[in-house]
């Protein structure tokens, strides 16, 4: 039952990634029959932003109240719901309107699943989760394409992920059951073995984990943001969140237009060599999947941030071509992949089960205010000085989130 429990929840992952590519793939087709500017597209993405902001700091409040399963499928609910209601907006306000419970849906599952799975799984299905995230949202392009190819247009495009959204919706109520009565040993031992603890034997871990759900058990109540902030490391772990995020975005979203207008790419093969960021991410986080398994989360993030880190440093170095840029994006992407999941993992371990998920949902609030905020950021720098600032860019972001992670492991951690 446990098995069958995680195949849902990696479903789960899967379509959480699938809208999150689906506007920018489907703006170009929807903006001449809304009849706005190009630019008006970030309206929308910041409103579902905004969304994701107010309900991952909810996250708490809720699932104490109705269960991570229950505020899973809820969202994911409301989130089929909103892209149904995309696929019949007939103009841009309408639009924008429905983009709110489109953002309060993604934001509630994304903080109440990382959480669960961080306290109940070992750290190798964080990644491998995260992975799957990859997945849905490169497969998300490609099923909007399929319905603008066949001529059905945008529309059905957002009605494809819909009618996904639902039966997984569907999926995830009937298993409602197997969310109550998780009580798993074997996450004890992987939890134990991802932090780089001595494998324990079967009667410590039974131990161990009667002692987690008795904790759980015990009537908790919201700690609320200001609760969170007086924890100790928790501002660290936030910050170093914010930067994470900042550095994926920004890498993401300004890759094609560092190669155009630094390297003097063309707009095509531009748009094609950026993709291999995601690549590298998505490749990363599988990979990072097995590399779990013989080293703990703080070492994870600092192996992950040392490839990130010589990432941004080839792109620095003035090679033939466009080599130093391409090769830099793989590495930066690679970099990247075992930081998101590593953290989230290890929360539990260095705050506490019972206050991890307030933690793990402000985590996230700070994760999509740094996707908001720094890449228009550097969009200010781009235009006004130049965009070949961009890796100087990433590299002050990596060096703060380095030192908030050797700050918490100072606070928080066990001195290694």
């Amino acid at each position: 039952m446990t098995n069958l429990l995680l195949a849902v929840i990696y479903l789960a992952f899967i379509s959480l990634g699938l809208p999150d590519s689906l506007l920018g793939a489907a703006w170009p087709s929807m903006r001449p029959q809304m009849g706005v500017p190009l630019s008006w597209v970030g309206g929308i993405s910041m409103i579902i932003s905004a969304g994701t902001i107010v309900s991952a700091l909810l996250s708490d409040r809720m699932t104490l109240r109705f269960g991570t399963g229950k505020l899973t499928a809820a969202s994911v609910g409301l989130t089929a719901v909103a892209l149904f209601g995309f696929s019949v907006a007939p103009n841009y306000w309408v639009l924008a309107l429905i983009a709110i419970p489109y953002g309060l849906g993604a934001g509630g599952v994304d903080a109440a699943l990382n959480n669960y799975v961080a306290i109940h799984y070992a750290s190798r299905h964080m990644s491998w989760l995260h992975c799957m995230w990859g997945i849905g949202a490169s497969v998300g392009p490609y099923i909007m394409g399929f319905a603008l190819s066949n001529g059905q247009g945008w529309p059905w495009g957002y009605r494809y992920i819909s009618i996904i959204q639902i039966v997984l919706t569907v999926i995830i109520v009937f298993s409602l059951p197997l969310w109550k009565n998780r009580n798993d040993v074997s996450a004890a031992v992987g939890s134990d073995h991802s932090e780089g603890k001595a494998p324990v034997d079967e009667t410590e871990a039974v131990a161990e984990t009667e002692a987690k759900v008795e904790t759980e058990s015990k009537p908790v109540k919201p700690l609320g943001v200001r609760g969170v902030l007086a924890i100790r490391g928790a501002k660290e772990i936030l910050v170093m969140f914010f930067c994470y995020c900042a550095i994926e975005t920004t890498s993401g979203l300004w890759a094609s237009s560092y190669m155009v207008g630094h390297d003097g790419i063309s707009k095509v093969t531009a748009a094609s060599l950026a993709s291999l960021f995601y690549l590298g991410i998505t490749a990363g986080r599988a990979l990072s999947g097995f590399m779990t398994m013989k080293f703990d989360d703080p070492t994870m993030i600092r192996i992950g941030q040392a490839v990130l880190g010589i990432g941004i440093v080839v792109m620095l170095i003035p090679l033939p071509g466009h080599v130093a840029t391409v090769v830099g994006l793989v590495l930066i992407g690679l970099g990247c992949a075992p930081i998101y999941p590593c953290v989230i993992h290890s929360t539990p371990a260095y705050f506490g089960v019972e206050r991890s998920q307030a933690i793990v949902g402000v985590q996230m609030a700070c994760a999509y205010a740094g996707s908001m905020i720094m890449p228009p950021v550097f969009g200010l720098i781009a235009q006004h000085i130049t965009i070949a600032l961009y890796p100087w860019y990433l590299l002050v972001l990596l060096m703060l989130m380095v030192a908030m992670h050797e700050m918490l492991r100072r606070k928080v951690g066990h001195q290694d």
